[in-house]
């Protein structure tokens, strides 16, 4: 896996405007030709191995991302319920440094966040300089499952007009020119959709239903959402196709075994770090004389 990964990188990305099929993208892929015969459990080892390693590389990325605190780097990660955004998160992230690194979870917006534009609390949750910063969800859901519950609408004291297709056109183009406006200004911007099937997500919910451990993770809600799957799924293709670009692009991640999509998105992001072609920084002259100094007097200290 290791040795094709930026073939596989190019495999998934969504860049130029344009119709999506979501059919057209494997939601069981497991790796290249190699990875045929093998069982799902050698997949998962063979994919925990090269994420270790991937995890290793993107410690020592952000560490230069952090030092550099020129560029910042947004993951916007996208997904149905039970396709494993949480458990991408918390192994993908493992070796970052903290406090470099912030996950921004967006629920229900509050009485003040309704009172802003769609865009509004999610421009505050952007990451400065120097860190990486996750969107668990993220201002893609006003273009998703609001399309999906255009009711929903009505709470966001919007002026009147109709709410047709070219409502939803001018959203893609505000949602474009902000990321366009943060690219420009320093921010790699990383759209992740974790794609995984329907009959995977119904495994994944039956599991939660029969094992008492993970009772807590089951919600009614998800059941009444998983009755609008295609909506859903056409809601995903429009949005990827009409904001997918050049410098904002997304990733169709199959995400039906989670330590493959884990391992893909590792990949990214510390690739797209080390894209930026960053540098620790040098000190200058009278930094470094601060330095020599502080190493003399250490070193004449007594122990």
């Amino acid at each position: 896996m290791a040795d094709n990964v930026e073939r596989m990188i190019e495999r998934f990305r969504v860049d130029r405007k344009g119709r999506v099929r979501l059919k057209d993208f494997q939601t069981d892929w497991a790796g290249e030709e190699e990875f045929e015969e093998l069982s799902k459990s050698e997949i998962k080892e063979r994919a925990k191995a090269f994420l270790t390693r991937n995890v290793t590389d993107l410690s020592a990325a952000q560490e230069v991302l952090y030092a550099s605190d020129t560029y910042s780097v947004l993951m916007v990660l996208q997904a149905m319920d039970a396709a494993g955004k949480d458990g991408t998160i918390k192994h993908v992230m493992s070796g970052i440094n903290p406090q470099g690194c912030e996950v921004a979870s967006f629920k229900q917006p509050s009485a003040e966040e309704l009172d802003h534009n769609f865009l509004w609390r999610y421009s505050k949750a952007l990451p400065q300089r120097g860190h990486v910063g996750i969107f668990n969800r993220s201002y893609y859901e006003e273009v998703l499952v609001v399309r999906v519950h255009p009711e929903w609408l009505d709470r966001q004291k919007l002026p009147p007009g109709k709410r047709g297709p070219e409502f939803w056109k001018n959203r893609y183009k505000d949602i474009n020119r902000l990321e366009r406006h943060l690219a420009r200004n320093g921010t790699a911007i990383i759209k992740i959709f974790l794609h995984v099937s329907k009959a995977e997500q119904k495994r994944r919910f039956t599991e939660r239903l029969e094992n008492p451990r993970k009772h807590w993770k089951f919600s009614a809600a998800d059941l009444a959402e998983r009755a609008h799957w295609d909506a859903y799924m056409s809601a995903y293709e429009d949005a990827i196709g009409a904001t997918a670009t050049r410098w904002a692009p997304w990733y169709i991640i199959p995400a039906d075994h989670k330590y493959v999509a884990r391992t893909l998105v590792a990949a990214i992001l510390t690739r797209t770090i080390q894209s930026l072609d960053l540098k620790f920084p040098e000190p200058s002259a009278e930094q470094m004389g601060r330095l020599a100094e502080a190493r003399v007097k250490l070193l004449a200290e007594k122990d």
